[in-house]
Formats: structure tokens, C-alpha cells, sequence
């Protein structure tokens, strides 16, 4: 399990390379794991949404 430092910095990587992938489109130029953290995170954006 990830330490809580080690989850900001995946936190904010992963918001990092959203804004850049929104900026330049490079979705498809993202490494596969990056990517799927996105799509994750989306997900669970859109489930939360779903329940307020």
C-alpha cells in the first residue's frame, strides 16, 4: 500500500499530465498506465457525480 506522500505525488502527476493531455492532446501519447489512471479517475469522477 502507498504511503500517503507517495499517493499526493501519484495525485498530482496525475493531474499534471491531464492538464498537459487537455492542453496538447497526447492522451495517446501517454504511457498505458497513465492513461488508465485517467481513465480511473473519470470514472470515479462520474460515479461520484452520479451519487450526489
Amino acid at each position: 500500500m502507498p504511503s500517503a506522500k507517495q499517493r499526493t505525488a501519484a495525485k498530482r502527476n496525475i493531474k499534471k499530465a491531464a492538464a498537459v493531455a487537455k492542453k496538447k492532446k497526447t492522451i495517446s501519447h501517454l504511457s498505458k498506465a497513465t492513461r488508465t489512471a485517467l481513465g480511473k479517475q473519470g470514472a470515479k469522477v462520474a460515479r461520484q457525480k452520479r451519487a450526489a
